[in-house]
């Protein structure tokens, strides 16, 4: 039986939920996004994620559908920061539609409005309302989820519900990023004192030897 490897053959999509509460834009990556009926969605949420709970303040939020060649920064800003502590979109171009904050390098975007969730373990499940929703680059091509590991080469959020706890292949020296969980192979003290997480952009001392 190999459970794992089935749920990779599942289709996703990547893309960017966003709100605003307290006055405070935030977002997150999500991929567990499927259309339920012709005006109605459903996202699932991992409850430790700041976005989870201000989506809970408000009841409103918008999902920004990112593209194949979607900025870099996006991923890692959404992905892989938490927005208790950072301003996610104090570098992001965004355009601003019903008080939402939306990224502006996105195939398309919905407004949504919650009337229903479903608690899991780990997950809320937001079941939502479109209340608008536009094309702002329609010659961009959706990114799926499997592009963004085959070909981009990404790595999963660990709140992701399709998150696996991955180590490195063999003995070779290797350091993790205790925030995003990127493997850095050889010795990273060898870095300059800059050297920053390709991934998630978080400093040096957050990698501990593995």
């Amino acid at each position: 039986m190999d459970i794992q490897n089935s749920l990779k053959n599942l289709s996703y999509g990547v893309y960017a939920a966003t709100t605003k509460a307290d006055n405070k834009s935030t977002g997150c990556i999500v991929n567990s996004l499927i259309q339920v009926t012709y005006n109605t969605i459903a996202v699932s949420i991992n409850h430790k994620n700041y976005t989870n709970e201000c989506i809970k303040k408000v009841n409103k939020f918008a999902i920004s559908v990112l593209s194949q060649d979607v900025d870099e920064n996006i991923i890692p800003t959404f992905g892989f920061q938490s927005g208790r502590e950072n301003d996610k979109f104090k570098n992001i171009e965004k355009i601003t539609i019903e008080n939402l904050d939306i990224i502006s390098d996105c195939v398309s975007y919905l407004i949504l409005e919650v009337i229903n969730t479903i608690e899991t373990e780990t997950h809320t499940i937001f079941i939502a309302k479109i209340i608008e929703g536009d094309v702002i680059h329609p010659e961009k091509i959706p990114m799926t989820y499997s592009y963004y590991h085959l070909i981009k080469k990404g790595l999963t959020p660990k709140n992701a519900p399709t998150y696996i706890k991955q180590e490195t292949e063999n003995t070779q020296e290797a350091y993790k990023c205790s925030v995003c969980g990127y493997i850095y192979k050889g010795n990273i003290q060898k870095e300059a004192d800059d050297f920053t997480c390709p991934v998630c952009k978080q400093p040096k001392s957050v990698f501990v030897k593995i």
